[in-house]
């Protein structure tokens, strides 16, 4: 079993997952309460489940992008769990969580076929998000971006091909991006919960960070101009 943390976003959310999914789960979604919550929720999910740190295959925690003070707090008790008990840490990208999170029901009401786009897109500022694009199967078509939107974004992508946007940064774009045959998802809840799989992923091919060294990815850089150039295959 694992413990999966996710804090890139005013969410406080733990979960005690194994390969089949999540056992248990604390969430909070009042804001600005990670540092109070967090080891309180890991502490609750740990006796309930009558285990210890040093039980567990690993700890996973959401690396970003997204806020710098959430991303802190949850990567500094996740780096301390690893250490103090010799387990392996993981580092999982916030969109890519997120992808795991959009469930079927989401992409059936915006009718995703297997050549559909997905978009996780994160609140930064204003009308700046990060955002990732992916397949199907939950491959990257690009790098993580962080960007301005306006009407003329994702506009390089071909019309067939269809774009779902969800998450906290993509209902502000709601009206905004000009492209044709894109949806919205409509409300969608990032979640630990959505990380045991990449977490799990991860733990197939030995893909764990380097306790001593890791830090989030903030990515604080943002683009005027308009997102996505090259989307490889297409």
């Amino acid at each position: 079993m694992i413990i999966c943390i996710e804090t890139s976003t005013p969410v406080c959310s733990a979960t005690l997952c194994d390969r089949s999914g999540v056992i248990d789960i604390r969430e909070s979604h009042d804001g600005r309460s990670h540092a109070s919550l967090l080891t309180v929720f890991i502490e609750d999910l740990l006796g309930d489940a009558g285990l210890s740190v040093g039980d567990l295959e690993a700890v996973a925690v959401s690396k970003g992008p997204g806020s710098y003070t959430g991303l802190r707090i949850g990567v500094s008790v996740a780096k301390g769990m690893a250490f103090g008990a010799s387990i392996p840490l993981i580092g999982i990208e916030t969109p890519l969580s997120m992808f795991f999170g959009l469930n079927d029901e989401m992409k059936k009401s915006c009718s995703a076929d297997e050549t559909t786009l997905f978009c996780p897109m994160l609140d930064a500022r204003r009308m700046e998000v990060y955002y990732a694009l992916f397949d199907t199967k939950g491959k990257k078509t690009g790098e993580i971006t962080a960007a301005v939107i306006d009407e003329n974004s994702f506009s390089s992508i071909p019309e067939q091909v269809r774009i779902i946007f969800f998450g906290d940064g993509a209902a502000k774009c709601s009206g905004v991006i000009g492209r044709n045959n894109i949806c919205f998802a409509g409300e969608f809840s990032i979640s630990a919960g959505s990380m045991a799989r990449p977490a799990y992923n991860a733990i197939d091919v030995n893909r764990y960070e380097d306790t001593a060294y890791f830090e989030p990815f903030y990515l604080k850089d943002f683009v005027t101009t308009s997102p996505v150039k090259n989307i490889p295959g297409r």
